[in-house]
């Protein structure tokens, strides 16, 4: 049984989730969001989404972190200040010496959905019917458990690549 921990990062709202894999039996710990909203300056901001992060980590004691890989849109400014949240939630992990993953969205849309064009609703529809129990309170969260579950499945072809030669 391994311990995942699935990261969907904003500069306002970071969304988390935790849960167990063992084989292809999925359990649901813990899911939120990371709020910044209320902080107007950047580099506070990123200290915030920083420390929850450290408490995260503190608390649950994942194994491994999966985090969404960022997307391009036409805002470059908004394009660079989710660059900024995508970098904390990749050190965080990677400062405790967790190994961090990184997917695409339409990578964990297609794992999680089947389709890689789903939309945040089929996304939350499933997550929560490969983990009951898990009542995500935004849809933030349930995209972070969708980005574990993705990991989950994919962790094997990553033990592949490792194998010597």
């Amino acid at each position: 049984m391994i311990r995942l921990l699935g990261i969907d990062p904003g500069l306002r709202f970071t969304g988390w989730g935790i849960l167990e894999s063992e084989g292809n039996h999925l359990r649901h710990i813990a899911d939120g969001v990371i709020s910044t909203a209320g902080i107007e300056d950047v580099p506070l901001r990123l200290k915030a989404l920083d420390d929850a992060l450290a408490e995260i980590l503190e608390t649950y004691r994942p194994a491994e972190a999966a985090v969404e890989e960022t997307y391009v849109n036409r805002n470059a400014t908004a394009t660079l200040k989710l660059g900024y949240a995508r970098g904390v939630a990749l050190l965080a992990p990677a400062r405790r010496g967790i190994p961090v993953f990184e997917y695409g969205a339409k990578t964990v849309k297609l794992s999680v959905v089947g389709t890689g064009n789903a939309d945040k609703t089929q996304v939350g529809l499933m997550v929560r019917r490969l983990l009951p129990g898990s009542v995500q309170k935004r849809a933030d969260a349930a995209d972070a458990l969708a980005v574990a579950i993705c990991h989950a499945h994919h962790r094997a072809s990553h033990a592949l690549w490792k194998l010597p030669a």
